[in-house]
């Protein structure tokens, strides 16, 4: 694995202390991208067990450093943290067997979509500490940003630890109301779809007004990652940085006419953050 350099929220942070045994249970990409953050925090592969039917090659090759694969059930007792990163759809399946691994030590946090906390309590050992999470795609380079909420039975050390664990992705930001988390699931969970869809439209457009497609292609791409970058590194507000770019009467400014009028970008992103909000709430069901 090659991880990504470290995000701001990185920098203070260390696994390499970590005493206990941690869990994880879904090793695709976004738990993978968790595991790859968690190394790089200097968390030590002997500490860890994944549980993955089909483990990639690269957490397959990492059990020459310790890291346990698919182990016994015996080598998962009394963890000090369990990560649930299935699909929800399989989530039915999965509590149960895992509930024989939690102890009363133990803080298990899931980025499961939908999943709530009361779901999850149901399905656990009586007032087991629980946090659940929803983190977005950029995780997989250091670059995503997580919204976390926990249940009254987590202690300011498994916060603290849940914590650590999470922003090895990027950025987390704490709530306290859970059903904030169907609007974050809509907003930054689905948001970076929706900014490839940008790219890839923009694309489109550019084809459509008459440049070579794969120019256009290269042009969408690099403008949409490169603003990107700008919005990330200046304190500017997103609105001071358009409007900074927007000439009166240029052509930027006839183009923002269209993209914001009273039936443009804004009414549709409206539209389609309700839309998930929606389908986030009723996964929940």
């Amino acid at each position: 694995m090659n991880p990504p350099p470290l995000s701001p929220d990185e920098t203070a942070v260390t696994l390499s202390d970590f005493a206990g045994t941690l869990v994880l249970v879904g090793a695709g990409k976004m738990g993978g991208a968790l595991l790859e953050g968690w190394l790089r925090l200097g968390l030590d592969a002997a500490r860890t067990a994944v549980i993955e039917p089909v483990p990639s090659p690269e957490i397959a090759a990492l059990a020459a450093h310790g890291l346990k694969v698919n182990p016994a059930m015996d080598v998962l007792d009394e963890p000090a943290a369990v990560v649930v990163a299935v699909k929800p759809q399989n989530a039915a399946e999965i509590m149960p067997w895992l509930a024989r691994t939690i102890a009363d030590s133990t803080v298990v946090l899931s980025i499961m979509a939908g999943k709530t906390l009361s779901f999850l309590a149901e399905t656990l050992p009586p007032d087991t500490a629980i946090v659940r999470s929803m983190p977005n795609m950029a995780a997989s380079i250091g670059r995503g940003i997580t919204v976390a909420v926990p249940n009254e039975r987590v202690t300011p050390a498994q916060r603290e630890l849940a914590h650590k664990l999470l922003v090895a992705t990027g950025t987390v930001e704490w709530v306290d109301d859970e059903s904030l988390l169907d609007p974050v699931t809509a907003l930054s969970g689905s948001g970076p779809a929706y900014v490839f869809l940008l790219a890839e439209t923009l694309a489109k457009a550019g084809a459509a007004a008459g440049l070579p497609p794969d120019l256009a292609a290269r042009l969408a791409r690099v403008t949409v990652a490169g603003s990107g970058e700008l919005l990330h590194r200046s304190p500017i507000d997103a609105a001071t940085l358009r409007q900074n770019v927007t000439s009166p009467g240029g052509t930027t400014a006839a183009a923002l006419d269209v993209l914001m009028a009273e039936d443009g970008l804004g009414r549709l992103m409206s539209n389609a953050v309700a839309a998930a909000t929606r389908r986030s709430r009723e996964l929940a069901d």
